[in-house]
């Protein structure tokens, strides 16, 4: 399907959901740079343009829990720029490199509890708690309470499903909302007894030109949006198909175990182009625009697929393949371009 969008429709209009969708690789590092054409802002924060489905998430939000706020994903410049910088100094070399013992033992850990049993539910076992667990630890929260976290996830995911009937708004709304009550206890502990962790960080340190910390519901974003689901599911799909991957092409897998400090981090790459763990994003035509013939009017939600683009063969020679020897393996855009590049991309790789 990205093939013959890729070759035929470029700029698609998508009969079903009004989207404009983009796929190929040039295109896509346009939108990305071009902040005057294309907004980060989501009509989902506005109560005025919501459909009926966010009309009834609004009101339990409002009942019963904290409507989010905007994520840092669906803020433009200088609004993103100034909390940007407050994650960036979170996220920064030094923390990564503090957190990086943790993560390979926990790695073998994981791998110990099932290797005598010579077989393993790769994705369940490990796919899934090796990020959740490190995310979850300095977020705060009880390694206990990883797999309940997971099911919070799961429904903020599904959450956002097109076309979700009436009762699976309230269903996914709720178990958000059991969500935030459990992080708001840890937000009012740290703010209480900072440490550290990351969300101590995100919890008590002022966004700079903004005179405040965080509030609770920009917090509740920030914990479900971009750091559980934008950090763990997204790791969860790499390392799962990084495996299936290697099951499909074991000549690739040889060759990765004859000399892993040369070809590792050219594997993890090549992943996350072949794979795409973010299969696309959106923005909002801030102008009229036209791209390949087609006008996207201003206001018009435009679908962009890191994972199309990511195959397109003007840019990657053989790009189906998963090749260790390939050139620049980190031109790809899965971790996206511009002000809105992924901040947690050094953890996760």
């Amino acid at each position: 399907t990205y093939d013959l969008l890729r070759e035929e429709a470029p700029v698609f209009k998508d009969p079903i959901t009004g989207m404009f969708v983009v796929t190929r690789y040039d295109d896509l590092r346009r939108i990305a740079l071009d902040y005057d054409n294309f907004s980060n802002h989501r009509y989902s924060n506005d109560p005025e343009r919501h459909t009926p489905s966010q009309q009834i998430a609004h009101k339990l939000f409002l009942e019963k829990g904290w409507v989010p706020g905007k994520s840092l994903a669906a803020r433009d410049n200088p609004d993103h720029k100034q909390m940007r910088s407050l994650f960036d100094d979170a996220f920064r070399p030094k923390r990564i490199a503090e957190i990086e013992g943790d993560v390979e033992k926990l790695a073998y850990e994981l791998i110990d509890d099932f290797i005598d049993h010579r077989e393993c539910d790769y994705v369940k076992q490990y796919a899934v708690p090796l990020p959740l667990f490190i995310i979850c630890r300095q977020m705060g929260a009880k390694d206990e309470d990883v797999w309940q976290i997971k099911k919070w996830t799961d429904a903020w995911i599904k959450g956002g499903t097109i076309g979700l009937d009436e009762e699976g708004v309230v269903w996914a709304t709720e178990m958000e909302i059991q969500a935030q009550h459990y992080f708001q206890v840890i937000f009012e502990k740290l703010r209480k007894q900072p440490d550290e962790t990351l969300l101590s960080d995100l919890v008590n340190n002022e966004v700079p030109g903004w005179g405040r910390t965080l509030s609770d519901s920009e917090l509740h974003a920030e914990m479900m949006a971009d750091t559980f689901v934008g950090g763990s599911e997204t790791t969860t799909n790499a390392i799962g198909y990084g495996l299936k991957l290697l099951i499909e092409n074991p000549d690739v897998w040889q060759k990765l175990r004859s000399n892993p400090d040369k070809y590792l981090r050219t594997f993890c790459e090549e992943v996350v182009r072949l794979e795409g763990p973010v299969q696309g994003l959106f923005r909002i035509a801030a102008n009229d625009i036209e791209m390949h013939g087609v006008l996207i009017p201003k206001g018009a939600m435009i679908n962009v697929r890191y994972a199309a683009a990511n195959r397109d063969e003007r840019e990657f020679e053989c790009p189906a393949d998963l090749n260790l020897e390939r050139e620049k393996p980190g031109r790809h855009i899965g971790f996206g371009s511009g002000i809105h590049h992924c901040l947690g991309a050094p953890l996760a790789r």
